[in-house]
């Protein structure tokens, strides 16, 4: 058994520094050194492994072997979803039905400043909360890149409209997995959440125009952008304080979709804007009802699919004496299940950590939306079976540079957990005190920065935010939602969203100039949820 030493030089401030080499080198990887991502991750991954066994004082076959279950998890079930999501959206390119969506939007309005509402925010936040784990930026990304816009640009805006939606993912499992963290409902948490991220989701839209168009493109579409964030916010506030997390998205981003249509049917602005003006010049081709509905079909039964894959009698058949429990396999990762232990304040006691690799073969989101593409291609007339699987190996040739750079990413992200790196600059940030609220959402930041996921971020940090909490006398709830909140914000330039948003516009490689787009807004929300938090905190939310 290992035991995790959170300062091996005996200053806490120092060890954190050390410890963030990892981060630190990455960012400057990326951004100063413009390496692609495959190689930023690769190095990072090295260099952590050097912190963690000469710094840390972890041993190397430790190391190896978490390095190993994190690259597991980066295959499945992450690359495992982005291989299907991508998959799903090319069946429908090659089934003709993205022509009929792109002319639909189009009809509705062929500017982009709105169509970057319908599909960038409101349908981003659809998908978000339906799957989660990538599947909203591949898709997103690649429509409003199949609309006109630039591929980079798509990215970035679909990357930035996530903060609005990120908290709820997946059927709301990140608030979820933090109440669980501060032993409280779902519900409170999802209830204090309110102090926070309704503003946001306010804001974001405006963001994204302003991004497109400036101040000029706010005031030209300013009804448009009140009835999407007015209808999104109100309903999504609405539903986190009496329904709970699950539904937030869903509800508030279908209805947002809706209500902008109908209302662009009766409203327009004067300019039309277009990134190229010169571009799609000519009318629309009109589309039947039928046409466009049965053009959309794909997402209809992407969310039918992971409906049923969310609701709890379906997952009851893949619990501990469920029908189907033996199709999901435990494999326990020699040498380091149950071989490394957290110590105290992280948790209240030495724990062992449990280090199992959970091959989910039909109880897995991926498989959720390989079903969608094997329905969406039985009802699909002019496409069969050998050109369905010639698009998955085409998916395949443009997904593995980043499905390895996302791999790469969880190796660094899970050994940063067993080795106690994130660990132990939590706790130097914990050490700030009463102004540890300010400091908070930074906390979440970086651990969504690490692992690339709200849910581990949560499950990482919470137990820690709880614990200085109850230290300095300030609500667990208010700490556990800046977790989430801050973190969220990290979605937009976490690697992992990188390499997915990147590789669904076909601009493999380009990671860096993606993170330079982004990074501002990224870091500007997280002052803005910060100083929030802190004032929050002085009136005792």
């Amino acid at each position: 058994m290992w035991i995790q030493d959170y300062n091996p030089l005996n200053n806490a401030y120092l060890s954190a520094l050390v410890a963030a080499i990892p981060i630190i080198f990455f960012l400057l990887g990326l951004t100063l050194f413009k390496m692609k991502g495959i190689i930023a991750a690769l190095l990072t991954l090295i260099i952590s492994v050097g912190v963690s066994v000469l710094i840390f004082d972890m041993p190397l076959l430790k190391a190896i072997a978490s390095v190993f279950h994190g690259i597991a998890n980066g295959l499945w079930p992450i690359g495992y979803i982005v291989i299907m999501a991508v998959w799903l959206y090319k069946i429908a390119v090659k089934t003709g039905k993205f022509d009929v969506i792109r002319g639909s939007i189009a009809n509705i309005s062929r500017d982009q400043r709105l169509q970057v509402l319908l599909i960038g925010f409101s349908f981003n936040a659809f998908l978000e909360g339906a799957a989660g784990f990538g599947v909203p930026i591949a898709i997103s990304a690649a429509l409003l890149t199949e609309l006109g816009f630039r591929p980079l640009k798509a990215a970035m805006l679909c990357l930035i409209a996530n903060a609005a939606s990120g908290a709820f993912g997946a059927i709301g499992i990140p608030v979820v997995v933090g109440a669980q963290m501060g032993n409280m409902e779902a519900i409170e948490l999802s209830r204090t959440l309110t102090f926070i991220l309704p503003f946001i989701s306010f804001i974001v839209p405006f963001l994204l125009v302003f991004i497109l168009d400036k101040w000029k493109g706010i005031k030209e579409t300013l009804p448009a952008l009140l009835v999407v964030s007015v209808t999104y916010t109100g309903l999504q506030t609405l539903t986190m304080i009496f329904l709970g997390p699950e539904l937030a998205n869903i509800i508030s981003a279908l209805m947002s979709m809706a209500v902008l249509a109908l209302f662009l049917k009766k409203w327009q602005p004067k300019n039309i804007y277009r990134e190229n003006p010169n571009e799609e010049a000519a009318a629309q081709k009109s589309y039947s009802f039928k046409e466009i509905i049965l053009a959309w079909s794909p997402f209809y039964i992407l969310t039918a699919t992971i409906m049923i894959w969310s609701l709890p009698a379906f997952k009851a058949l893949f619990a501990e004496g469920g029908l189907l429990n033996k199709t999901t396999l435990l494999l326990k990762i020699p040498g380091l299940d149950g071989q490394v232990a957290t110590a105290p304040p992280i948790a209240e006691m030495e724990t062992p950590l449990a280090a199992v690799f959970k091959l989910e073969l039909i109880s897995a989101t991926g498989t959720a939306i390989f079903l969608a593409v094997m329905l969406t291609g039985m009802f699909s007339k002019n496409i069969n079976l050998k050109q369905g699987f010639e698009s998955l190996g085409d998916t395949l040739k443009e997904l593995w540079i980043p499905v390895v750079t996302i791999c790469f990413i969880m190796g660094f992200a899970n050994l940063s957990n067993f080795s106690g790196l994130s660990s132990t600059i939590g706790l130097a940030l914990a050490k700030t005190g009463d102004v540890f609220p300010l400091v908070s959402p930074v906390l979440g930041w970086i651990g969504v920065f690490i692992t690339g996921s709200v849910v581990s971020n949560n499950a990482l940090f919470g137990n820690l935010q709880v614990v200085t909490g109850a230290q300095i006398g300030t609500s667990s709830s208010l700490l556990l939602a800046a977790n989430t909140s801050g973190g969220v914000m990290a979605k937009l330039i976490s690697p992992q969203s990188i390499a997915i948003a990147t590789a669904a516009v076909q601009e493999t490689g380009q990671e860096s100039t993606l993170l330079k787009m982004t990074i501002k807004y990224s870091l500007a929300l997280l002052i803005l949820i910060s100083i929030w938090t802190y004032l929050l905190s002085l009136f005792g939310v």
